[in-house]
C-alpha cells in the first residue's frame, strides 16, 4: 500500500465524538465527493461515490452517528474487477435534509449550496472542527508522497474558494502551503517535510507522522554522511594533488642541480617529502629534527617550488 493509502486508512478510523466535528467533516467529504438531488415524490436524495472504500466507510458511520440513519452502501465493479466504485446514498428525505442542512449545503428555504464552495463559516467555527474538515478534505481528496522520494502534500479542491480556505486554515495552524491550478483544478499542496507532519498531526494521522519522521531522520543522517565523506574526498583530492606537485618539484631540482646545493633545512625537507609522498604536512613536520609545525612545512615547501619554477 502507498503511504497516502496508509494515511487514508488511519484517519478513515477516526471518528469524531463531538457532533460538531462530525459534520464538519462530512462536510469536507460531501464537497469532494457528495452530490444531491430530487427523487420520486420531491423528496430530497444524497449520494455519495468514490473508488476508494475508505471514505465511503467514513461517510457512512459519520452519517450514522450524526442523523441514526443507516444509508444504503452498493458497488459496482468494472472489468476484471479494475475501476471499482463504492456508492452510498442517502433516499430518506428528512436524514437528507438534517445531513445537508447540518453541513451548510442546504438553507432552511431548502435551496442548495454548491458542493465545490466550502461549507458556511459557522461550520467551521471551532478549532477542532477546522482540524475535521481537513481531515476529511485528506481523506476524500487528499494525497501524500512517499517520504522516503520526496515532500509532497496537496488537496484536490472543487473551486477556487474551498482552496483558498484550505490555505487559509493551515495558514491559521502556521503551516504553509501555496495554491495552483493545474488542468484547470485547483490545488493547494505544502511541500516543507515540517508542514507535512503538522498537517498529518492536525489530520489524527500520528502513526503516519511517526513513520515520516522516521524517513525524515534517517533521510538528515544519509545527508550528513553523504556531506562529510564528499568534505572528506575534497580534502583527500587537495592533498594528494598538493602533494604530487610538491614531489615534482623537488624532483626537478634533484634531477637539474641536485639536493646538496640546497641549504640543510630545505634539502631535510625534500629529503622527507620524496620518503613520505602521502603523509599529510603535520606529520611531515615531526619527522624533521628539529621537528617544525605545519607551517613551516609549508613554508618549506613553497621554497622548493619557488626554487624548481626557476630551473
Amino acid at each position: 500500500m502507498s503511504f497516502s493509502g496508509t494515511v487514508k486508512e488511519e484517519i478513515a478510523e477516526i471518528v469524531p465524538s463531538a457532533g460538531h466535528c462530525r459534520l464538519a467533516e462530512l462536510s469536507a467529504i460531501l464537497g469532494a465527493a457528495g452530490e444531491a438531488g430530487f427523487g420520486p415524490g420531491g423528496r430530497i436524495m444524497l449520494m455519495i461515490a468514490s473508488e476508494n472504500r475508505n471514505i465511503i466507510k467514513k461517510a457512512a458511520v459519520l452519517i450514522l452517528r450524526s442523523t441514526g440513519y443507516v444509508p444504503e452502501v452498493s458497488v459496482t465493479a468494472g472489468k476484471e474487477r479494475k475501476g471499482r466504485t463504492y456508492l452510498l446514498a442517502v433516499t430518506d428525505g428528512n436524514a437528507a435534509v438534517k445531513i445537508l442542512q447540518g453541513t451548510g449545503y442546504l438553507t432552511k428555504k431548502g435551496v442548495f449550496r454548491d458542493f465545490s464552495v466550502p461549507p458556511k463559516e459557522q461550520i467551521l467555527q471551532k478549532s477542532c472542527c477546522r482540524k475535521a474538515y481537513l481531515r476529511g478534505m485528506l481523506l476524500a481528496s487528499g494525497s501524500v508522497s512517499d517520504p522516503a522520494r520526496s515532500w509532497h502534500l496537496e488537496f484536490v479542491c472543487g473551486s477556487e474558494e474551498t482552496a483558498e480556505k484550505i490555505r487559509e486554515i493551515l495558514d491559521g495552524f502556521g503551516i504553509s502551503s501555496k495554491t495552483s491550478v493545474r488542468k484547470q483544478t485547483n490545488l493547494v499542496y505544502v511541500k516543507e517535510s515540517e508542514g507535512i507532519a503538522d498537517t498529518l498531526s492536525l489530520a489524527g494521522a500520528h502513526k503516519s507522522r511517526l513513520a515520516m519522521e522516521e524517513v525524515r531522520i534517517m533521510r538528515g543522517i544519509s545527508a550528513n554522511v553523504n556531506r562529510t565523506v564528499n568534505c572528506e574526498t575534497a580534502n583527500l583530492h587537495k592533498t594528494v594533488s598538493a602533494s604530487l606537485s610538491q614531489v615534482e618539484s623537488i624532483e626537478r631540482i634533484r634531477d637539474t642541480v641536485g639536493l646538496d646545493s640546497l641549504p640543510l633545512p630545505l634539502r631535510e625537507m625534500a629529503e622527507v617529502r620524496l620518503e613520505n609522498p602521502d603523509l599529510p604536512l603535520k606529520e611531515l613536520g615531526e619527522l624533521l629534527s628539529p621537528p617544525v609545525g605545519k607551517s613551516g612545512v609549508n613554508h618549506r615547501l613553497r621554497k622548493l617550488k619557488q626554487i624548481a619554477e626557476t630551473l
